[in-house]
């Protein structure tokens, strides 16, 4: 079958019908009308969870039910949805002048068959501004996955999430740097019902902050 198409901007009325746009070699014409994530947003399909400044800590590295990720979200064993993650987005700064001690590489860590965390927070709806309407919990930093049934397990590095910046930390009081980024996922990471999804650091440390962004979209499985 051959598609058949019309070559050249159309001006047409809402509702009306028209042929697909083809450029002058056959191609199809597409344009893009809203943002990528409007129409799922606009649906009210998409949370997040973001932090403030957050200090690290030696929970931020472990792999138990103690640990506190820097971001994470947990998709109970009963809830009806997939958690679709689109785009996380991560600052960490220097928070002393003396000696910071770097928080290692990031990564993602996950865990399945999760039915009883007792933590966690309602996640923030992108369209209605409260936080209501999801089926997850999120974890914005500082707050332990108490209930975990499984331990997490690192299944992937964070390697875009924090590179914006030069990624060194001073050990004198004369230079302090950061570095902040943004890992777009596009769906190409799903969190099914009793699945957690958390990222850490790896090297134990108080002298480094955090704050940042965990976006997705809930749909039915």
């Amino acid at each position: 079958m051959i598609l058949q198409g019309q070559v050249g901007a159309q001006q047409v009325a809402d509702g009306a019908q028209t042929n697909l746009r083809q450029g002058k070699t056959g191609e199809s014409m597409v344009s893009e009308l809203h943002g990528r994530f409007y129409e799922q947003v606009y649906r009210g399909n998409v949370y997040s969870i973001g932090s403030g400044p957050t200090a690290l800590s030696a929970n931020t590295i472990t792999l138990v039910a103690a640990t506190t990720p820097i971001l994470g979200v947990w998709n109970p064993g009963t809830s009806l949805v997939n958690l679709v993650i689109l785009q996380a987005a991560l600052t960490v700064y220097a928070n002393t002048l003396t000696t910071p001690v770097g928080p290692g590489a990031f990564v993602w860590a996950s865990s399945i068959g999760n039915n009883a965390i007792s933590t966690g927070s309602a996640p923030f709806n992108r369209k209605t501004l409260a936080s209501a309407g999801s089926q997850a919990k999120a974890f914005p930093g500082g707050v332990a996955l108490t209930g975990l049934t499984n331990n997490l397990v690192i299944f992937d590095g964070a390697g875009e999430i924090a590179t914006g910046g030069p990624n060194t930390y001073s050990t004198t009081t004369a230079l302090q740097l950061g570095g902040a980024g943004v890992q777009n996922f596009d769906g190409g990471l799903i969190v099914p019902p009793g699945g957690v999804l958390a990222l850490l650091n790896t090297t134990s440390t108080t002298t480094m902050t955090v704050a940042g962004r965990l976006l997705w979209e809930e749909v039915p499985v």
